[in-house]
């Protein structure tokens, strides 16, 4: 039994494209500490994805309102993950949901008390909301700095700040 994963949210070209709304300044620089981690850990890449219409609840709806240039079908290229990391999503589990935190799509993977060392976009988002429910529920957490990339270099920042705040269940490395 796997009791320590690597887990890289969101390396998808939503938030990594300059032009997009979305995209992190920092992205690019998360690259090759990511594929140094996957070479030492078994590999879960973690996808965004828009629910469906019909399936959007509460402050989705909103959501969407307020950033339409995402609600494009699941399949869209533009939630594709980045050609530089394109081979490590070949080699690792690929889980998609249509909510910020994947604790729930990494859980079905890992089961409910794992290791996971946590990389991947943006920070102050996905990666956030991921590390705080899967620590709740019982996880251990590392999250590499350097192989995350948040909104801003500020926001990356505070969103590291907070996740320390749930030590011991959450490091920062």
């Amino acid at each position: 039994m796997i009791d320590r994963w690597l887990v890289v949210v969101d390396p998808q070209r939503v938030f990594a494209d300059p032009d997009s709304p979305w995209g992190s300044p920092m992205f690019a620089d998360t690259v090759e500490p990511i594929r140094a981690l996957a070479a030492a850990l078994p590999t879960i890449v973690t996808r965004w994805v828009p629910a469906p219409d019909a399936e959007r609840i509460g402050s989705w709806r909103t959501y969407f309102d307020a950033w339409p240039f995402a609600d494009r079908p699941p399949d869209d290229p533009m939630f594709d993950v980045v050609p530089d990391l394109a081979d490590l999503a070949a080699e690792a589990t690929v889980v998609s949901a249509p909510t910020f935190g994947k604790w729930d799509a990494v859980q079905a993977v890992t089961g409910s008390a794992p290791t996971l060392v946590v990389a991947g976009v943006s920070t102050d988002c996905c990666v956030l909301s991921t590390v705080l429910a899967a620590a709740d529920a019982g996880a251990t957490v590392e999250v590499v700095a350097d192989a995350c990339a948040g909104s801003s270099p500020e926001n990356h920042r505070r969103a590291l700040d907070a996740m320390a705040l749930y030590s011991p269940q959450v490091t920062i490395v």
